[in-house]
């Protein structure tokens, strides 16, 4: 069946917007006039009307569409009373896990359960299963009989295909059997979503929605097998990848099939993807269209409520970081080994317009807590705004995973005016005090635009600029696809000229990555040898996490590079990724019995020891205390014999019975 023709708005008459959030309640519901909903999304976030977060921005998109939309968030997995609360949905239930996989939600590269989280409310922990997207399906499962099952977010959308799951160490299968759902979305949702309430609404059946760009689905024995593979880009045929049992027991077959999989990511060329699992299918469309201009601005327009539900009484962390940012574009070409973004949110930059932007800037002046001062203004990378191919020919026929690395594509338009013009118009806003740009900026592109830096420095920067070199090892950042060292140097020098131009005392704050595919221990001892000539000490070091999909997962996995097969170098077991990260931390006392362990093991004694030229100072001998730890101790004994003084220290006290206070203390009579 061909696709249908997507409506603009004004198509459908708009359910009651004039209550500031979706319903989450029955009451809310009959508030509305509404005995039935047509979709329910279930949510494994605390529910935040706000663009930052996605079942959100979902709902208030299908809600304009004309759909009645509910919400339940964070619902009791061990009854399906909370999903029953709004009853069974007309169309569809959508599912989401939330804006993170909810494995990486709660567990560290260490795979300690982390003491937060950050999108419930307190920060409270436990709000939500482990594998959210198959425990919800599975609930929904039971509460709606024969209602359509639709999984969405980024835990699924990563997890589509057999996958490694660090955390149990395994290759697992597609979620979309795990959890029984009839359809997947992956990527950003809005399209699939809208053509799939629109056709369900029309009549249509889930068989007849297994053609909807940007969705997976699978297939039963006796409708795949028929299927014939691909044999040139352009013949719409699907590619077959290495089946789920030979991935699971074959590193060479999952390189392979990771390889396969991610060329396969542009609109403008990607084929369908069939992977069998057993006697079963999963079979995945083409990605859907990115979003126009248009469209963008139509949905950061709508009417939310920029707040937390008000049923909830603590406040929820990540909302707070977010509640006065401005998104201006999705998307990333970058395509960094270790990053999701560009799997999730595609290559092509969506951009909205600066009257769009400027909208927004004004609703946020409208906010009673307001105070002039914006958080930021960006996106995934924030100076790849309204950046795109040169000709959309070449951007649909391109078969590139990055166009950055290992240099800048020479068709890539790499103009910061746009984002140069739309930040000094936010700037003079009425209102607006201070705009800062906090979510990232991509070095090897603005190194090439000395007017942006000096905007950046004079203007977007308070005091410190996050940037992301990662690592300064060649062959590492090669694996990563980031720019070489050169590409930060250089751009540390503009910035640095940039601030002291503009007299501010402004500072660049580096994040870096241990125990990265292609990182050994040599690698990060050149690493720490950098950092401590700089007179740099990082705190913001990120121990790498194997998520879900990317390609430098899919190095952990199997020591290959996904496309050359060459063999890679990687630390598996988690003490040497303990040992890695303590290198990039050589000044932190507490990192240096992990520290010199690794300069050991490297051979590296010579960076043992108390001059200008060492890592770490030499241990102090079998059972010695750091100079910290004796402090603390000293500091425990002092309060000791300050409260035993309080007490007195009589032949009948309890410290004299413990033999504490006087001369004889400690010795056997």
């Amino acid at each position: 069946m061909s696709l249908v023709a997507l409506r603009k708005k004004g198509g459908r008459a708009r359910p009651d917007a004039s209550a500031a959030f979706l319903p989450t309640t029955r009451a809310e519901m009959k508030a509305r006039g509404w005995d039935q909903l047509d979709v329910l999304l279930v949510n494994g976030d605390a529910y935040v009307d706000h663009p930052a977060f996605g079942a959100a921005l979902i709902g208030r998109f299908l809600e304009a569409r004309g759909y009645k939309v509910g919400i339940v968030s964070q619902p009791r997995w061990d009854t399906t009373e909370d999903i029953l609360a709004m009853g069974a949905p007309r169309l569809f239930v959508g599912i989401t896990a939330g804006n993170l996989d909810s494995m990486l939600n709660k567990l560290t590269a260490q795979k300690k359960v982390r003491s937060d989280d950050q999108y419930s409310p307190g920060g409270r922990t436990n709000m939500r299963p482990n594998r959210a997207s198959i425990v919800y399906a599975n609930l929904c499962r039971q509460a709606f009989d024969g209602v359509p099952i639709v999984l969405g977010g980024i835990e699924a959308s990563l997890r589509r295909i057999a996958h490694y799951d660090y955390w149990s160490d395994s290759v697992r299968r597609s979620v979309l059997l795990d959890s029984k759902a009839d359809l997947l979305i992956f990527g950003m949702g809005e399209r699939p979503v809208w053509e799939i309430a629109d056709r369900l609404a029309a009549g249509a059946t889930l068989e007849d929605l297994r053609d909807v760009r940007g969705t997976g689905h699978v297939r039963r024995k006796g409708e795949w097998e028929e299927l014939e593979a691909s044999r040139f880009v352009r013949d719409g045929k699907p590619i077959f990848l290495p089946s789920y049992t030979e991935v699971k027991k074959d590193t060479l077959a999952f390189s392979e099939a990771s390889g396969a999989f991610q060329k396969e990511t542009n609109p403008g060329n990607g084929r369908p993807i069939v992977q069998q699992h057993g006697h079963e299918a999963i079979y995945l469309n083409p990605p859907a269209e990115p979003l126009d201009t248009e469209l963008m601005d139509e949905l950061y327009d709508m009417p939310f409520a920029r707040a937390p539900h008000p049923s909830y009484r603590e406040p929820i962390p990540a909302f707070e970081t977010v509640k006065h940012s401005i998104v201006t574009m999705r998307g990333c070409f970058g395509g960094c080994s270790f990053c999701s973004i560009t799997e999730h949110e595609g290559r092509v930059i969506q951009s909205r317009s600066a009257e769009s932007v400027l909208r927004e800037v004004r609703a946020l002046r409208r906010m009673g807590d307001f105070r002039g001062v914006i958080s930021d203004v960006g996106g995934p990378t924030a100076n790849m705004y309204q950046m795109k191919c040169r000709e959309e020919r070449i951007e649909k026929a391109c078969r590139r995973l990055s166009c950055v690395h290992p240099g800048v594509c020479e068709n890539l338009v790499t103009d910061h005016q746009p984002l140069v013009k739309l930040l000094r118009k936010v700037r003079d806003e009425k209102g607006v005090r201070k705009v800062f740009i906090a979510s990232g900026v991509r070095y090897d592109l603005a190194e090439g635009s000395p007017e942006f830096v000096e905007e950046l420095a004079a203007h977007h920067t308070g005091g410190q600029l996050s940037v992301a070199p990662e690592h300064v090892d060649e062959k590492v950042l090669d694996k990563m696809k980031k720019p070489g060292a050169e590409s930060y140097e250089r751009f540390a020098d503009m910035f640095a000229c940039a601030s002291e131009a503009s007299g501010r005392d402004q500072h660049l704050v580096p994040y870096y990555i241990s125990g990265h595919p292609g990182s050994t221990m040599e690698s990060m001892i050149e690493l720490a040898l950098y950092l401590k000539k700089r007179g740099l000490r990082p705190r913001q070091v990120q121990d790498f996490i194997p998520t879900p999909m990317s390609m430098a997962t899919s190095m952990y996995v199997t020591g290959r590079d996904p496309f050359t097969q060459e063999p890679v170098y990687t630390a598996r077991s988690l003490r040497e990724k303990r040992k890695q990260k303590a290198l990039l931390q050589y000044w932190d006392p507490s990192q240096h019995d992990l520290a010199r362990e690794a300069l050991v093991e490297a051979g590296r004694r010579d960076l043992i020891g108390s001059g200008d030229r060492h890592l770490v100072p030499p241990a102090r001998g079998k059972g010695s205390l750091s100079i910290h730890e004796k402090r603390r101790r000293m500091r425990g004994k002092e309060n000791r014999q300050g409260r035993t003084g309080r007490r007195g220290a009589g032949a009948g006290s309890r410290s004299s019975n413990r033999g504490g206070g006087g001369p004889g203390r400690g010795k056997k009579n």
